[in-house]
């Protein structure tokens, strides 16, 4: 077993060179060690691999005393829902989340917050150790798909307006987890639906699970336009993540959605209210946020740790460029399905998501860019810290600083040397003002970058 498979947030690795089912029953059992053969949740993604790696699951948690509650193959917000539900919140979920194919992996949850990077390295000690405890466990299978479907048409329904003419949307479910009952609540809600890639496959033929990034979107932007629809969704393969298209087929930036979901949640925000950011949101965000009212937060980028902050804030929503939107409604639970309905009844009043989009200022941001680096990466983000009053700087994740008209960020990898940068102008002379500012104290990574860097943003058509 490679300890390279334990990531920050999760376990992930290539099949089955990287992660096998002797790995899974081994993690498995280290997994039921350390909760102390509890019960403990079991689901899986639509992956060609998941059903062998599962039951290697849960043979090792039934080894180790646990009893298991097998809710089946299932969108990971319905793990999430099955937690809430049975009110039982250990568990593991087999899924690579929007990785290619051939990866599988495991979201594993000891408890009703997110796993941390000490319990990810505890059960990777025992797991490699094989340091196991023993018991007599179980298995349980439970039924918790139709329970989920039914929960959410009756929460968006209370959302909707029966004055509201419903949209039609294009669905790419992307041939994940979301794949049949997406369309099924969406049309029971009485949307008009054109369903993309909505048959569940594994292998993901149509296009990558990785629904963040525009150019695999093609597809539902064509086909949005080519149908008359006035918004294309698009979830990921085990759906905690959604992305947006409007009615020109046009990219929503994932900020823009943020800022148009936490705008119009079910339960508006109030004044004092808290709204989690990840580090990398565009300011244009935490504008439109505290115009409102509403507190931002700014927290280090990575599932886990936005969802123990909103927890943890009690925060009313949560947002992350990647895709993932959390709510204090389902506990702090981010859902692909949830957002997308969200959405989809914001766009039923009346206005085109084209021009909600444009309501949210855009600002030169570029993508992240990776540098491949020889000096310690450590002492290059020092460096960088150590030129700036303490009020600009933030360590929170790597070393963000703050200038008057943007922001640079740099961030280490966990995983390899490399340093990812990441700049916002309020346009395009500042933000290339900004990126000589910040990387002064280190010129050699300001010659590493690449010339399309400084010379224009935003390449992809984006509303």
């Amino acid at each position: 077993m490679k300890q390279s498979i334990f990531k920050p947030c999760d376990i992930r690795g290539v099949y089955p060179d990287e992660l096998d089912e002797d790995a899974a029953y081994r993690i498995a059992r280290a997994f039921g060690t350390f909760v102390g053969g509890v019960d403990t949740l079991l689901a899986g993604d639509v992956r060609p691999s998941t059903a062998s790696l599962k039951q290697a699951v849960a043979e090792g948690l039934v080894k180790s005393g646990c009893v298991v509650h097998d809710v089946g193959i299932v969108p990971t917000p319905v793990f999430y829902y099955a937690r809430r539900r049975l009110c039982i919140y250990p568990g593991i979920l087999v899924t690579a989340s929007h990785n290619p194919p051939e990866y599988n992996g495991f979201k594993i949850v000891p408890g009703y917050l997110p796993v941390t990077q000490d319990e990810i390295d505890a059960i990777k000690d025992l797991a490699l150790n094989q340091n196991f405890g023993s018991g007599v466990g179980t298995i349980v299978h439970r039924e918790v798909l139709n329970d989920y479907e039914e929960w959410i048409v009756s929460e968006i329904g209370r959302y909707l307006s029966i004055k509201d003419r419903l949209p039609k949307v294009v669905l790419d479910c992307g041939n994940g987890c979301y794949s049949e009952i997406a369309p099924r609540v969406f049309e029971r809600l009485g949307f008009s639906v054109v369903r993309l890639f909505c048959e569940a496959d594994g292998t993901f033929p149509n296009r990558s699970p990785n629904s963040a990034i525009p150019a695999n979107l093609r597809k539902l932007s064509e086909t949005t336009v080519a149908v008359g629809a006035e918004l294309g969704i698009a979830f990921d393969g085990d759906g905690d993540r959604v992305s947006f298209v409007d009615e020109s087929g046009t990219f929503v930036v994932m900020d823009k959605a943020m800022a148009i979901l936490a705008c119009n949640l079910p339960n508006p925000l109030k004044h004092g209210d808290k709204v989690v950011l990840d580090i990398k949101t565009s300011s244009a965000v935490t504008e439109v946020i505290s115009k409102l009212g509403a507190v931002p937060i700014i927290e280090k980028s990575g599932h886990t740790y936005m969802k123990t902050r909103v927890i943890c804030e009690r925060a009313r929503f949560g947002g992350e460029i990647s895709g993932h939107f959390f709510y204090d409604e389902l506990h702090g639970d981010d859902d692909g399905l949830y957002s997308a309905l969200i959405m989809a009844g914001i766009v039923a009043r009346g206005v085109p998501l084209s021009q909600l989009a444009n309501q949210v200022p855009s600002y030169a941001t570029t993508p992240d860019i990776r540098l491949h680096v020889n000096s310690d990466p450590v002492l290059l983000l020092d460096q960088i810290a150590a030129a700036f009053p303490p009020d600009r700087v933030n360590r929170l994740d790597g070393v963000r600083v703050d200038f008057d008209d943007g922001w640079g960020l740099a961030r280490i990898s966990v995983t390899e040397p490399v340093i990812t940068l990441r700049f916002e102008g309020k346009n395009e002379d500042s933000l290339r003002k900004v990126i000589g500012e910040f990387l002064r104290p280190v010129p050699g990574l300001m010659e590493m970058i690449p010339l399309e860097h400084l010379n224009r943003h935003n390449r992809v058509k984006q509303g």
